[in-house]
């Protein structure tokens, strides 16, 4: 049996770029955002910043804020018929609508 070869970044080349104008620094605002319980979030990567960062799978799933962990955020989300807590930084979660 072979040894699988790549990390968590492997095969993500255009799921975590960045367009050509959006480059640069991340505003303060979007790093420092804040999030009540019970708020709907979308998980969107931000590729310049890798902490806090879920697995890229999880890449533009909607789901619910249950909770705060440290400076990250607990999100539950549905992957497929399982339900799954995602902990990331609030860099990488944007609002809904």
């Amino acid at each position: 049996m072979t040894k699988r070869i790549g990390g968590t970044r492997r095969k993500t080349r255009h799921k975590m770029a960045k367009n050509i104008r959006e480059r640069g620094k991340v505003s303060l605002g979007k790093y420092f955002q804040k999030f009540n319980a019970g708020e709907r979030v979308y998980l969107v990567s931000e590729p310049s910043i890798h902490a806090g960062l879920f697995h890229s799978r999880f890449y533009g799933k909607a789901g619910t804020v249950i909770g705060k962990r440290g400076e990250c955020y607990e999100v539950r989300i549905n992957d497929i018929n399982k339900g799954k807590v995602i902990i990331t930084h609030p860099v990488h979660l944007r609002r809904s609508a």
